[in-house]
Order: C-alpha cells, then structure tokens, then sequence
C-alpha cells in the first residue's frame, strides 16, 4: 500500500512537472518580443546575449558575479551592470543590500541572472515604533485625496492628509529632514531597452504612504522581460512600468505584502496618470501571481494594451480591484484564476476596450472592439491555474553552480586547485577571494 501511495505521488509530481513544462516555454514570450500593438513586428529580446545559467552564448569578456559582502553594494551593483552585458547574482554568501535605489538609464542590452537563491533588499524598513506611532496618529483614517495635507516641518509641501501625517512622523522619529529613506527600491530603470530579468528575490521596506521608491520601475523602458522574480513589500510600488515605456513582458512573477507593510498596498501601476501619451505601455501579464496582503493596482493601467494571461489572483481580502483597467486602456483577459475571499476583482474605469472571455474562473462584461494581440501563445485551462502558477512562479527556477567542463577537463567552481582569481574591476587577487577564475585562458565564476 506503501508503495503504491509513494508512486501514485511521484506521478503526480511528474504531471506537475510536465504540466509547467508545457506553458513555461523558458524563453522570451508576449509583448517583449514584438514592436507593434497591432502587426506581428518581430523584436529579437536577447538581452547581454543569454537568459539562462550557466551563462552560454555571451562573450566571457562581459559576463560578471557578483556576491554579498554583506554592506552596501549599491555602488558596486551599479558599476558591474555598467561595465557588463550579463550580471549573475550569486546569493550563496547572503542577500545584498542596496541603501538606496540604483539609478540606471539609458542601458541596453543586458541580463541580470539570479543564482543560488539570490535576494536584493532594501536596508532601510518599516520598523514597530513607526507602525505604532502611525496607528497612534489615526493615519489609517485620514484623507488619502488631494489639497488635505499640509507642509512638513521641512520646508516640503505635501498634498494628501495621511501621506503628510506619515512623513511627518517618521522625521520626527528619526530625525531624517532629507527623507532620504523614500529612496528604499532597488532598481529605476529610464530610457532602457533589450533588458532581461530573471529568477531575483526582491525584498523591500515595506509599503508605506510617502509617495516612496518601487522595487522595481520602468520608466521610458521598452522591450524588457521580466521573468520569475518575487516582489515583497515595495514602498510606493512593487514594480510600476510608466512614462512612454513600452512592448514589456511580466511572466512567472510573484507579488506580495508581508506584516512589515503598513498601508498603500498597491502593487503595481502602468501608467502613472491620465496624461499618459496614447499609444504606448503595451504590457503582457502572463503566469503571475498577486499573494498574499496584496490590495490593489494587480495591475492598475492607463494607456496601453494589456494582456492579461493566466494569472492568479491569491490575495483574499483586497481592499480594492484587482484589475483595474483606466484611461484610453484596452484590455485582454482570458484565462485568470481568482481565489476564494477576493472581495473585487474587476472594476474599470474610462478603458476603450475590454475582452473578457468566458475562460476566466469569474465573469465580466466585454466591451468596445475585440482586444487582440500581435503574437502567438498558449492559454492554459484556468482549472490548473493555482496548481500551475502556484508551484512555479517567482524565484524558483533552479539556476546555480555546478563543476562545468572545459577543454574536455572537468573542472570545480568551488575548489578548483591554485586558481587565477581577479576581482570584478580586472584586479589580480588572493585565491580565497570570490571572483573569476581562469581554466585554460576562459573564466569560469567561482561559487
């Protein structure tokens, strides 16, 4: 009987397998690799020249590792990511902090891989006495609209009750007249293109009403794919895609809220008002889930054209809707699996045009012309969603070091004898540092 419950299990873990196989296709997918909202206009998304580990394909030259040192790495994420076209985050020696969020404009062409469970997080978070003075307060209850708040002790004018409220108190706590604490993300990309992100844990100070950082932010960025991350308690956001940006994909990610989040747990914005110029934030959602304490924008979007494919909306007790189509949008959503306890899940406001098909596990009204999309892709049966998406989606791909061979010589990245080893800025090093190592003239990273 034994046996037969031990196989019967091992099957079922195989159709698990199989089944995540057949719709996680490991490649770039959706709108990241076209560039036209109507017309199947082929883009070729290849990132630093690779999206996988080991890193193959991609010159050696311009392949870097990065691992913790266990303080600030801003500089030295920043500097790396200049420098070269893949970065590999190692996280075997711990997560790496990031003080404040790294500003990176104008850069194309890159892959930044985690490996070994690899985690960026914010040093800066929402700590009990700031949640106790907040509740003291009453911030919960203010006014969240416009022309209620007032002007910090600063200098600094601030629209809305609560936010003024909120940022008053933590200078006062802290004694930061700068604020400099909203700059807790991690990444603000402006003007990027050809940009692949996968399989990062990032981990943020928690959500708090001060018109703060997100995690992760896409400003003026086109033809990106950001693929099996986990996005924890951003501040603002925790990944917003606004201002022009365009043709981006978000697949096999998770979003979610921890206690350390205080209020403002809107997830994740496209468009950032209703200014946004037309024509522009055309965004594939597709295999992601919104978990736990998540409460609103999953996503939120003005403008563009967006697909939402597959997802799982695990989030019982959202204050607000989940997708939340708004100004001059068009929306395709077909196949979206929404949990028990979601309170609402759909809600619109001054969209052009939504298609809601019948393949949704909750039902809505279509409206305006029939949304399509310009490439080719596989619905999964919404049936398998919370199985499919649950099991797969956010940091969960199994990238990390291995013994590789070169030259026909197997070689161990963690013990290989009497190795060349060179810091990332080409400097020669002890062999006990973490850093390239050199087997017959080609680098391979030490773990």
């Amino acid at each position: 009987m034994k046996l037969r419950l031990h196989l019967l299990a091992a099957l079922f873990c195989l159709s698990l397998s199989a089944m995540a196989a057949d719709y996680d296709l490991n490649e770039p997918f959706g709108f990241c690799t076209v560039s036209s909202r109507t017309a199947a206009t082929a883009y070729n998304i290849t990132g630093g020249g690779c999206y996988t580990y080991p890193v193959t394909g991609a010159s050696d030259s311009k392949v870097a590792t990065l691992v913790s040192n266990g303080k600030d790495m801003k500089s030295d994420i920043q500097n790396t990511i200049n420098a070269n076209d893949v970065i590999v985050f190692d996280g075997s020696n711990g997560d790496f902090l990031v003080s404040s969020v790294i500003n990176l404009q104008s850069i194309k062409n890159k892959t930044f891989i985690g490996i070994n469970n690899a985690r960026l997080c914010t040093t800066w978070y929402v700590t009990d006495e700031i949640r106790n003075a907040l509740d003291k307060a009453g911030v919960p209850n203010m006014s969240t609209s416009s022309g209620t708040g007032g002007t910090l002790s600063n200098g600094v004018s601030v629209s809305e009750q609560a936010e003024y409220k909120t940022r008053q108190i933590i200078i006062d706590l802290t004694g930061d007249k700068s604020e400099a604490y909203r700059n807790s993300g991690i990444f603000y990309m402006k003007s990027c293109e050809n940009i692949i992100i996968r399989n990062i844990a990032f981990a943020g100070p928690g959500s708090i009403d001060v018109g703060g950082s997100d995690l992760l932010s896409f400003y003026g960025t086109k033809n990106c794919w950001v693929d099996h991350c986990a996005f924890t308690d951003g501040m603002d956001g925790n990944f917003d895609i606004t201002q022009k940006s365009d043709f981006n994909t978000v697949s096999w990610c998770t979003f979610s809220y921890t206690d350390r989040s205080y209020m403002h747990q809107n997830t994740n914005l496209v468009g950032s008002s209703d200014s946004e110029t037309t024509g522009y934030l055309n965004t594939t959602f597709a295999y992601n889930m919104w978990g736990a304490k998540c409460r609103a924008r999953m996503p939120m979007a003005r403008v563009g054209k967006i697909h939402m494919l597959n997802n799982y909306f695990n989030c019982a007790g959202n204050g607000s809707a989940c997708i939340n189509p708004r100004k001059n949008s068009e929306f395709l959503v077909e196949g979206n699996y929404f949990a028990s306890g979601i309170s609402k899940y759909y809600s619109q406001s001054g969209a052009i045009a939504v298609t809601w098909t019948s393949t949704n596990n909750k039902s809505a009204d279509s409206f305006g012309d029939k949304v399509t999309v310009p490439y080719k892709y596989t619905e999964a049966p919404v049936k398998d969603i919370p199985t499919l998406v649950g099991e797969n989606a956010g940091a969960t791909l199994t990238f990390e070091d291995k013994p590789v061979e070169v030259d026909g010589i197997t070689q161990s990245i963690v013990n290989n004898p009497q190795p060349t080893t060179y810091n990332l800025y080409g400097q020669r090093v002890s062999p006990d540092t973490r850093g390239i190592v050199i087997v017959n003239g080609r680098k391979i990273f030490r773990k």
